[in-house]
């Protein structure tokens, strides 16, 4: 048995040349820079993580029951393989959302600007763009006390035109009053959803894909599965608000995160805007004016 292990691996490693030139090199990184970039928009903090350890399990099965095969161990060594070529064809159901995700990711123009050479900001940093936050969290604080449904989404770089086109069209300054009448119960654009684009209101009465996650709990509603479905198929951030319990949450990349408090909240739209607070504009102004005096 141990001489026809032996013999395995020897079969395996005989056909690799081990003198690597510097092309080999360069596409081996190619490929690393590949996997962990596709690891980190797609994979990373999702439900398809733990998924993922399991192919590289199956991966392991499939090796160890064509080792069971070659030391004669054929019944239990086709068992195993034929287990594992089962999981393996389930794999594309079992993945189905990731895969909708990633096919629509790479379906929007610019999506290999946006992977490699962009931040993921929404706009420029601005000292006047604090008081876009300022009257999100005044309107989510409002809407959360009466249980007013909203549906919020945060355009980044990524076009969702096509989704955003069919509604109405605002160009509109982001205020408390807005949105708070655009999602009052007895407005016409009150169950869509308002996308927010440079800082200003694009649109509203906006229908977005819902998501089709078997997974997702029943508990959740239309307005929750549109923006899971959203940041799905785009690199859009989607806040709701619930109609029925009040609660407050953010998607993005397929990931549902509810508030308990509006302080996160607001700390999260600044990291999700590209906004600094004004605490630290002002430090990093002072540090700046410190080392000019010390220049004069």
């Amino acid at each position: 048995m141990i001489d026809a292990l032996i013999s395995l691996i020897q079969d395996v490693i005989s056909p690799l040349q081990w003198s690597l030139s510097w092309v080999n090199i360069l596409e081996i990184a190619f490929i690393a820079v590949i996997l962990l970039v596709f690891y980190q928009k797609f994979i990373k903090n999702t439900q398809s993580e733990k998924l993922v350890k399991g192919l590289f399990f199956l991966v392991f099965a499939w090796i160890f029951s064509e080792i069971l095969i070659l030391i004669d161990l054929r019944i239990i060594g086709v068992f195993f393989k034929s287990l594992v070529t089962l999981i393996s064809l389930s794999l594309i159901v079992i993945f189905q959302p990731e895969l909708r995700r990633l096919l629509g990711y790479l379906g929007q123009p610019g999506f290999i600007r946006k992977t490699f050479f962009t931040s993921g900001s929404f706009r420029e940093n601005d000292d006047n763009e604090i008081d876009v936050i300022k009257e999100i969290i005044e309107a989510v604080k409002y809407m959360t006390k009466t249980k007013t449904g909203a549906l919020i989404v945060f355009q980044k770089e990524m076009n969702t035109g096509i989704y955003s086109d069919v509604g109405t069209k605002l160009d509109a300054i982001i205020s408390t009053e807005l949105i708070l009448t655009i999602f009052h119960p007895n407005t016409p654009l009150h169950d869509g959803a308002m996308v927010i684009e440079n800082g200003r209101i694009h649109s509203a009465g906006v229908l977005l894909p819902l998501t089709e996650d078997p997974k997702l709990s029943w508990k959740y509603g239309t307005r929750h599965r549109a923006a899971i479905g959203m940041s799905e198929v785009s690199d859009a951030a989607c806040l709701v608000v619930s109609e029925e319990t009040g609660d407050v949450s953010i998607t993005m990349d397929g990931i549902l995160k509810k508030y308990e408090d509006l302080m996160t909240l607001k700390t999260d739209l600044e990291s999700i805007l590209g906004i600094k607070p004004k605490e630290d504009l002002q430090v990093k102004h002072k540090g700046l004016l410190d080392l000019l005096k010390g220049k004069n």
